[in-house]
C-alpha cells in the first residue's frame, strides 16, 4: 500500500470509536460499539462512593486510573493542538470521548483534600479471568489513598487530565471547564503536599503493581501536572514551580521517551512553547531538552539516536512497541507546529532541520501502523485489507450480550481465550501492541504485549491523525 493511499480520515474515524469499545458504567442510547452493554455498575459501592463510568485500559476489565488520566491528558491534548483541524463530528466525538473519561477522574478526586481514588477492580483476580465486563463477578475492590499517605503520580496525572481537559473544553463548555480546572488545583495540592508515590502504600501495592507502577518516580508528573495548571490557569505560581524543581526533580537529564509512566519528554515540549512563542528564556533549559529529543529522532543528526527497526518503526525495549511510536508521533508533530508559527527551524549541531522533516519522520510512523511495514500489516483493528483478528481482548473475544445473552463465568470464557478463531465482535479503531525489533507480528492472542490494545496508545493517535486527514497530501 503506498502512503497516498491512506485514507487518514478514516483511521481517525476508527481511532475514536475505539473508545467506545472501552466504555465502563450506563452505555448511553448513541453508543455504536453495539455489541458492549453496561457494566461496572456498582462501582465504589464499598465506599458509598459512585465510581462508575471511566475507560477499561486495554483487554481486561480494569480501571488502573493513572493510565487513564494518561489517556485523558492525550486526548485532551490532541484536541488542544489539532481540534480545529477535525470535521466537526470527529471534533464532537472526541470531546465526547475526552469527557467520558474527565468526568470519571472528577470523581476520583471528589473526595479531596483528604481522599483519593486510584483504582477500580482487583487486577489478580481479574486477569485470572476471561470473561466480559458485563459478566464481571470479580471484587470490584476501590483502591483508595488517604492522605497523609502518597500518591502523587497518579494525582499528578489526574492533575495534567483535568487540567488540559479544561482547556480543550473552554470554548464548548466553560462551566464544565472552569469545574475541571478547580479540581485540578485540589488534586495537585495533594499530590504536592503529600509526596511519595501511590506503589508504596503496603495495604495496595500489590495490587496496583506489577500492572502500573511508576518505576521512573513520581516528580515527572509533579512537573507536568504543575506545566499543564500553569497553561490551564496562567498563574505565575506554577511558572516558577517547574523552573525551580528541574533538578532537584531529576528532569534535566536527557529523556527519549514518553508514556504513561514517563512524562519527561512531554513535559520539555509543552514547556518549550514557552520559550519559543512566549520568550520565557527562564525556561530554556526545558526548550534545549525538547531539541536534544527531537535530535535523537533524526537519523542524520550528529549524537545518540533512538532505535528503528528495520522495517522503520521506532523501538524501546519491552512490550507494547506501538505506545512509543504514537506517542511520539505525537510530539514530532506538536514541536513541528510550535517551529512553524515561530518561523524556526530545530538546530541538531550544524544540521539545521525545517518543521516539515520532522512531519516526514511521523508520518513515517503512522503509515507503518496503517499497514505499510514488513508484513503488509495494519496494525489498526478494522482499518485496511489486513488488520489483526485475534487481539487480547476479553470484550472483543467472548460473544456479545447480543449473541449469547446467558452469563459466560470466569473459566468459562477459556475455550474462547484458546481458540484459534477470529474474534467474534470486531473493536474497531484499536491500535494493538504491534511487533517487536524483527518487525514480525503473529495474530496470537495469548501474546499480550503484541496483541493487546490500549486507551494510551490510541490517545495520542487521535491528534496525529487528525493532522494528516487535515494535510493528506503531505509528503
Amino acid at each position: 500500500m503506498s502512503s497516498k493511499q491512506h485514507d487518514y480520515s478514516d483511521a481517525l474515524s476508527k481511532s475514536i470509536l475505539f473508545f467506545e469499545g472501552q466504555r465502563s458504567g450506563y452505555l448511553p442510547n448513541d453508543q455504536r460499539v453495539r455489541w458492549r452493554r453496561n457494566s461496572g455498575l456498582s462501582d465504589g459501592w464499598t465506599h458509598n462512593t459512585d465510581l462508575t463510568g471511566g475507560y477499561y485500559d486495554a483487554g481486561d476489565n480494569v480501571k488502573f486510573n493513572f493510565p487513564m488520566a494518561f489517556t485523558t491528558t492525550m486526548l485532551a491534548w490532541s484536541v488542544i493542538e489539532f481540534g480545529e483541524l477535525m470535521p466537526p463530528p470527529e471534533l464532537r466525538n472526541a470531546l465526547v470521548a475526552l469527557r467520558w473519561s474527565s468526568d470519571y477522574l472528577l470523581k476520583s478526586v471528589s473526595q479531596l483534600p483528604n481522599r483519593i481514588f486510584v483504582q477500580v477492580g482487583d487486577p489478580i483476580a481479574d486477569h485470572n479471568c476471561w470473561e466480559r465486563p458485563e459478566d464481571m463477578d470479580t471484587p470490584r475492590t476501590a483502591y483508595v489513598v488517604n492522605a497523609p499517605n502518597p500518591a502523587s503520580e497518579v494525582a499528578g496525572e489526574i492533575t495534567a487530565a483535568l487540567s488540559a481537559a479544561s482547556i480543550a473544553v473552554r470554548s464548548s463548555d466553560p462551566g464544565y471547564s472552569q469545574t475541571l480546572l478547580q479540581n485540578a488545583v485540589k488534586t495537585f495540592q495533594f499530590a504536592d503536599m503529600h509526596r511519595g508515590a501511590y506503589s508504596s502504600n503496603d495495604d495496595i501495592k500489590n495490587d496496583v503493581c506489577p500492572f502500573y507502577c511508576d518505576f521512573n518516580g513520581f516528580q515527572d508528573e509533579l512537573l507536568w501536572g504543575a506545566a499543564w495548571l500553569r497553561k490551564g490557569t496562567g498563574d505565575e505560581s506554577y511558572l516558577s514551580y517547574i523552573e525551580s524543581n528541574r533538578e532537584p526533580f531529576g528532569a534535566s537529564e536527557n529523556v527519549d521517551e514518553f508514556g504513561w509512566d514517563n512524562k519527561i519528554g512531554g513535559l520539555n515540549v509543552l514547556v518549550s512553547k514557552e520559550v519559543i512563542a512566549g520568550n520565557m528564556y527562564n525556561l530554556e533549559a526545558y526548550k534545549a531538552s525538547a531539541e536534544s529529543f527531537m535530535c535523537s529522532l533524526v537519523p542524520e543528526s550528529p549524537g545518540q539516536h533512538v532505535e528503528y527497526t528495520p522495517g522503520g518503526l521506532l523501538y524501546k525495549p519491552g512490550g507494547s512497541q506501538l505506545q512509543h511510536a504514537t506517542t511520539i508521533s505525537f510530539l514530532l508533530l506538536v514541536y513541528a507546529q510550535y517551529l512553524s508559527r515561530s518561523s524556526l527551524s530545530l538546530n541538531c549541531g550544524s544540521l539545521s532541520v525545517p518543521p516539515d522533516h520532522l512531519r516526514r519522520l511521523a508520518k513515517k510512523q503512522v503509515d507503518y501502523i496503517l499497514g505499510e511495514n514488513p508484513m503488509g500489516l495494519s496494525y489498526m483493528v478494522g482499518y485496511g485489507e489486513r488488520y489483526p483478528k485475534r487481539i487480547h481482548h476479553r470484550g472483543s473475544s467472548l460473544p456479545s450480550i447480543v449473541d449469547h445473552p446467558g452469563t459466560i463465568g470466569c473459566k468459562d470464557g477459556s475455550v474462547y481465550f484458546n481458540s484459534t478463531e477470529p474474534n467474534p465482535n470486531v473493536l474497531i479503531g484499536a491500535v494493538v501492541g504491534g511487533p517487536e525489533e524483527d518487525d514480525k507480528y503473529d495474530d496470537d492472542r495469548s501474546d499480550f504485549r503484541k496483541s493487546e490494545p490500549t486507551t494510551y496508545i490510541n490517545a495520542p493517535f487521535v491528534g496525529v491523525l487528525a493532522y494528516f486527514a487535515a494535510n493528506p497530501s503531505f509528503s
